[in-house]
């Protein structure tokens, strides 16, 4: 059987540089991938590690549309989403995540993570990336008449990763995505 074990940070790996381009050295998810003791960080290179190591998943998990509809969201939200999700992350963490979370975090911004949370910034924040979430909404419908998936009729890593922000974490992010929803609709 396949085992996977997740951890939590600070978490003894050796920090790395974020696939997505995040100036953070510490990315979630992480993952200990068991049989081979490999330690791996941030969503995109797990998921290219995943498809290398077990070449028959039942859901794709890399695409030419998916990278290209991850990095324009990524580039679009970057600043509206840290805004709005940032400082409610710390919530869902455990008390030792959330002590590292908010040391590191803090002393990057140079404010509490709460001085972020003022609703008309917030929508300010959304407001100034809606045309560009408009296009990554575009490139999502490319095979809306296959399916309602990214890529038609089925799932791909792209579709959890967009969704996972609003189904995963929950309540806490009904709100940042409010806006959000509306532009992609």
């Amino acid at each position: 059987m396949k085992k996977f074990s997740g951890l939590k940070f600070p978490s003894g790996l050796v920090p790395d540089e974020s696939a997505s381009g995040s100036k953070y050295k510490y990315t979630v998810p992480v993952i200990q991938h068991v049989p081979t003791n490999t330690y791996m960080m941030d969503s995109t290179p797990l998921a290219q590690f995943l498809e290398s190591t077990y070449p028959n998943l039942p859901v794709p998990l890399t695409s030419e549309l998916g990278r290209e509809i991850e990095a324009k969201a990524r580039a679009v939200v970057g600043t509206a989403f840290s805004t709005s999700v940032m400082p409610r992350e710390i919530g869902i963490l455990s008390p030792r995540s959330q002590e590292y979370f908010r040391r590191t975090r803090e002393a990057s911004l140079g404010h509490r993570l709460e001085d972020l949370l003022d609703p008309d910034k917030e929508e300010q924040g959304w407001n100034a990336v809606s045309d560009g979430m408009r296009a990554v909404g575009e490139l999502m419908r490319t095979h809306k008449a296959d399916g309602p998936f990214v890529l038609g009729a089925q799932p791909s890593y792209t579709d959890f990763l967009l969704r996972a922000p609003s189904s995963v974490r929950g309540w806490w992010m009904r709100g940042c995505f409010r806006g959000m929803s509306s532009i992609l609709a």
